[in-house]
């Protein structure tokens, strides 16, 4: 397999605007995980304010409460997590750019409880590529991609937004 674009600017754009349109409220609570999940959140924020929801907005870091820390390098490239509201109580959309073992996600909650109790956790992603290990599910997804294991499915936001797969080396 070769590396392929999956998915082009204008089919990135429309899911987006079609995700922004499954997330309208009046008021939303969005918190993306760093960084691509936080570039996908931030692209939403733009489209749901424009529509008139007031939009607040968080971020999180999950480095350090990942499973495999001691795995995916010596010094990881930490950011600051950010949720300038209090969560306790709070229906909160968490977002990320690419879905697959559930693992991203299962850290993420758990920075957010560290945070407070929210009332609920809503996960929207920009691709659910498929192989779980973790029994989590988006509720909002801009596109679902069966991709091979030896593959990674990546937003590439260089200019324009393209998904691609990557042929693992």
């Amino acid at each position: 397999m070769t590396d392929s674009i999956l998915y082009t600017p204008q089919a990135v754009e429309d899911a987006l605007n079609r995700m922004a349109d499954a997330m309208q409220a009046p008021e939303l609570f969005l918190v993306g995980i760093h960084s691509g999940g936080a570039d996908v959140a931030d692209a939403i924020q733009q489209r749901l304010e424009a529509s008139g929801t007031r939009v607040n907005r968080g971020n999180l870091d999950i480095s350090f409460y990942r499973d495999d820390l001691d795995t995916i390098a010596p010094h990881p490239l930490v950011r600051r997590s950010e949720l300038p509201f209090d969560v306790a109580g709070k229906d909160i959309w968490l977002v990320d750019d690419v879905l697959y073992s559930g693992r991203t996600i299962r850290a993420a909650m758990d920075e957010i409880f560290d945070y407070g109790r929210p009332a609920s956790i809503r996960l929207a992603v920009l691709v659910d590529r498929g192989g779980r290990q973790l029994p989590i599910a988006a509720e909002c997804f801009g596109f679902s991609h069966e991709a091979p294991a030896d593959c990674n499915v990546e937003l590439v936001t260089d200019g324009e937004w393209l998904i691609e797969q990557r042929q693992v080396k």
